[in-house]
C-alpha cells in the first residue's frame, strides 16, 4: 500500500522512484537495460510499498509467449508423482521443457470433467496443452481448442486433427497373449484397474471394460483377446477383474477373485505393472511359486518390473514424454498432423513359464 492507503502499482513505484513506468517495467522484465543500483532502487521502492510485480498473465500475453506447457490428467495430483509410469512420462516432457526454459503446469481433472479443473483449463497461461491419459469424449480437449492453443495426446482418437504420440495398444498387448498362450496356458485371468467408471472393483465382463472411454484400457484388452481366441481360449472363458484402481495393494486384494479358486486359472495377463505386481503379492502370500504353479505377465516395463523379475511389454514411457513436449515447443512446418507410434517389446523374465499338469 502506498501512503494513502491505495493498492501500490506500477505508477506508484515510478513515482517513487522518480523514474518513468517503462523503467520499472525493466527492472522486473529486462533488467540487462538498468545497471545494478537503479534496480535495486526500484525493488527496495517495490518492497515498502507492496508492490509485487507486473501481473504475470498480463506480461505474458504482451510477449505473445507464456513460457510453460499444460499436462491435463484424469488422476489426482499425488498420483502423477507416485504411479511410475506416469512418474516416468512426466520426467520426458520435463527434460523437454526444461531444455528450452519452460514451465510445466499440472492441471487434474475429473474423469468427467467439470467445476474448478475446467476453470483451470480455461484461465491457465500457457503455450499449449498435452492430454495425458484422457478419455474419449473428455471436455478438457472442447475447452483447449476453444482456446485456439496448440494441443498434443497421448491417446488414440478418431479425431485425426489433434497431434498424437503413442504406441499400438492392441498389437503390443497381443505379444504378451501369445507368449502366455505359446507355453500352452488356457485356463486365463486378466487384471484391469477399473470398469467404466473408477471406485469399481471385482469380476467384469468383455462388454464391460470394451465400453470404457479409455483407449489404453480397449486397445490392451482387444490384444489379450486376440491372441488367447487365436490359440483357441474362449474368451468368455477368461476371467476379468477389475481392482477397483490402479494400485499394488488393490491388486492383491481383487487377486482373490481367482486365486482362491478351485479351477485356478494358470495365467494372469494384466494391463499395468503396478497390477501385476499386486498379483505377485498375492502369489507369494498364498505360496505359489510364479513360473510355475501360476505365470504372470504386465505392461509398461516400470523400474520395479525389473528387480520383480516380470515378465512385461515395455513400451518407451520417457521418450513418449519427450516427444509430447517436442510437438507442443517445437511443432513440424509440414501440414500433415503428427501420428506417431513408438515400438514396444516384449520382455521375458521369471515370472512366465510352461503351463503346470
Amino acid at each position: 500500500m502506498d501512503s494513502r492507503g491505495k493498492r501500490a502499482t506500477l505508477q506508484t513505484v515510478a513515482d517513487a522512484v522518480g523514474v518513468s513506468r517503462t523503467t520499472v517495467s525493466n527492472a522486473y522484465g529486462r533488467p540487462d537495460q538498468l545497471n545494478k543500483d537503479l534496480r535495486e532502487r526500484i525493488f527496495e521502492a517495490a518492497r515498502r510499498l507492496g508492490y509485487s510485480g507486473p501481473d504475470a498473465t498480463a506480461r505474458s500475453l504482451r510477449r505473445g509467449r507464456a513460457g510453460a506447457i499444460g499436462l491435463v490428467f484424469t488422476e489426482t495430483l499425488s498420483y502423477a508423482f507416485a504411479d511410475p509410469y506416469s512418474v516416468g512420462f512426466l520426467r520426458g516432457v520435463a527434460e523437454v521443457a526444461e531444455a528450452s526454459g519452460t514451465g510445466l503446469l499440472l492441471i487434474p481433472m475429473p474423469p468427467a470433467g467439470g467445476g474448478d479443473s475446467e476453470t483451470a483449463v480455461r484461465n491457465a497461461v500457457v503455450d499449449g496443452f498435452c492430454l495425458y491419459c484422457v478419455p474419449k469424449g473428455h471436455p478438457a480437449k472442447e475447452l483447449i481448442r476453444a482456446r485456439g492453443l496448440p494441443l498434443v495426446t497421448t491417446d488414440e482418437s478418431d479425431d485425426p486433427s489433434i497431434p498424437y504420440v503413442g504406441i499400438d495398444e492392441r498389437a503390443s498387448a497381443r505379444l504378451a497373449g501369445e507368449h502366455i498362450a505359446r507355453l500352452g496356458h488356457r485356463r486365463v485371468a486378466v487384471m484391469v484397474d477399473h470398469v467404466v467408471g473408477p471406485g469399481v472393483s471385482g469380476p467384469a465382463s468383455l462388454d464391460e471394460q470394451l465400453a470404457s472411454d479409455c483407449a489404453d484400457l480397449r486397445g490392451r484388452l482387444a490384444g489379450y483377446r486376440d491372441a488367447l481366441e487365436e490359440a483357441g481360449v474362449d474368451w468368455s472363458s477368461v476371467r476379468v477383474v477389475a481392482a477397483g484402481r490402479n494400485s499394488r495393494s488393490a491388486s492383491a486384494s481383487a487377486a482373490a477373485h481367482f486365486l482362491d479358486v478351485a479351477e485356478r486359472p494358470t495365467a494372469v495377463l494384466a494391463i499395468g505393472d503396478v497390477l501385476a505386481l499386486g498379483v505377485l503379492d498375492a502369489c507369494e502370500q498364498r505360496g505359489l511359486a510364479v513360473g510355475r504353479d501360476i505365470s504372470v505377465a504386465g505392461f509398461d516395463d516400470v523400474p520395479e518390473a525389473g528387480r520383480a523379475r516380470l515378465t512385461t511389454v515395455r513400451q518407451p514411457m520417457g521418450e513418449k514424454g519427450r516427444l509430447a513436449g517436442r510437438l507442443l515447443l517445437e511443432p513440424p512446418e509440414e501440414e500433415k498432423v503428427p501420428r506417431i507410434k513408438l515400438p514396444t517389446e516384449l520382455v521375458v523374465r521369471a515370472t512366465t513359464g510352461p503351463a503346470p499338469h
